[in-house]
């Protein structure tokens, strides 16, 4: 189902796509989390592949729900909206744990491989190590943009085998690469275009001098769009024929109908490269169990207005705390699990 976002009512200045995707990353905010009990913890996910998380325990951590969050493209453990998630949910009362892609954090050396957008296997494996070795039975998934991506596909791909999967949220999902990287190359999107094709080329460099010989780079300085470095490194390094091939086999759209647990989504009309359309096709309408909450104004996972009836002006992360919140506790605050759609309220 498609709800719109009622509650979301940025100021007249804010109601464009590209000043909303922006303003907010660039807003004066001091999020601390000091007081918060602090681990840093390597996952093996795949052959010579760790990931770094950051977990904030609660006392019981085994009585606690979780909520593993994954970051968007060229974004880490450390983004604002990671810190904002983990500060307001672990006021709750939930564990958390801040993941960094592959390669992401600084963590290049912990992977001979890039990170992409169909690496869901790797959030898998987490829960999987979450539930065998921590015993722990309420986990909850979130992830902005590519990190939505790869949160629904992990969803999806899970499906009921996994009992202690208790819900999903993804803000401003890429559940269909095709569709997004076309739209980002469009060229009233070179600012974001621009910076990520740097940041990708950037990283890969740092790569290619911790492990030698792997890629080959000498291409590296004509590539200009972020699909020319998918198609000759990403795709490739990920085991895909090319970058088509990557970008149609990594999308999240292709495992929605087999998501079985609460899921939201946070998604705005405006966003200059996360097309709407791809949220309004039958799967999804038809979904029993996916909520979509569409706002006609937001940008790319900005979701910025005047703070509110005791909320800051971070709409997303509030709706998002929400979702977790009753689907954990229930409105009396009382734990029960799974969430419940009829009793979440999301606007």
């Amino acid at each position: 189902m498609i709800e719109t976002a009622s509650s979301f009512q940025p100021p007249v200045w804010l109601r464009n796509g590209h000043v909303m995707t922006l303003v907010p990353r660039y807003w004066p905010r001091t999020i601390s989390l000091a007081e918060l009990p602090h681990e840093s913890r390597l996952f093996t996910t795949a052959q010579e592949t760790q990931l770094l998380g950051v977990c904030h325990w609660q006392h019981d951590r085994k009585a606690a729900p979780t909520v593993i969050l994954v970051h968007g493209l060229e974004g880490s453990s450390e983004s604002a909206y990671m810190r904002g998630i983990a500060a307001k949910a672990y006021r709750i009362g939930f564990n958390i744990v801040r993941m960094n892609q592959r390669t992401c954090g600084g963590t290049e050396h912990l992977t001979p491989s890039l990170y992409n957008s169909g690496l869901s296997g790797d959030y898998r494996a987490i829960v999987n190590e979450l539930v065998e070795r921590d015993e722990l039975r309420h986990i909850w998934l979130v992830g902005y943009s590519m990190g939505g991506n790869l949160v629904l596909k992990a969803a999806g791909e899970l499906q009921a085998t996994e009992p202690a999967l208790a819900g999903v949220a993804a803000v401003c999902p890429n559940i269909d690469p095709t569709v997004c990287a076309r739209a980002l190359e469009e060229p009233r999107n070179w600012i974001y275009h621009r910076h990520f094709v740097a940041g990708l080329k950037s990283r890969l460099r740092r790569k290619a001098a911790l492990f030698p010989g792997r890629w080959d780079l000498s291409c590296l300085d004509s590539v200009t769009r972020i699909s020319e470095f998918d198609d000759r490194y990403t795709a490739r390094d990920g085991g895909y024929r090319d970058g088509a091939d990557y970008y149609d086999r990594a999308g999240a759209r292709h495992v929605l109908d087999t998501i079985s647990v609460p899921t939201l989504i946070i998604t705005a009309q405006d966003d200059p490269f996360i097309p709407y359309s791809m949220f309004t096709t039958p799967p999804i309408l038809r979904h029993e169990t996916i909520r979509v909450v569409a706002s006609p104004h937001g940008g790319h996972c900005g979701f910025f207005h005047w703070s509110r009836n005791g909320e800051d002006s971070y709409w997303a992360e509030n709706r998002i705390v929400d979702f977790l919140r009753n689907g954990a506790f229930g409105d009396a605050g009382v734990a029960r699990y799974p969430a419940r759609w009829d009793r979440i309220s999301c606007t």
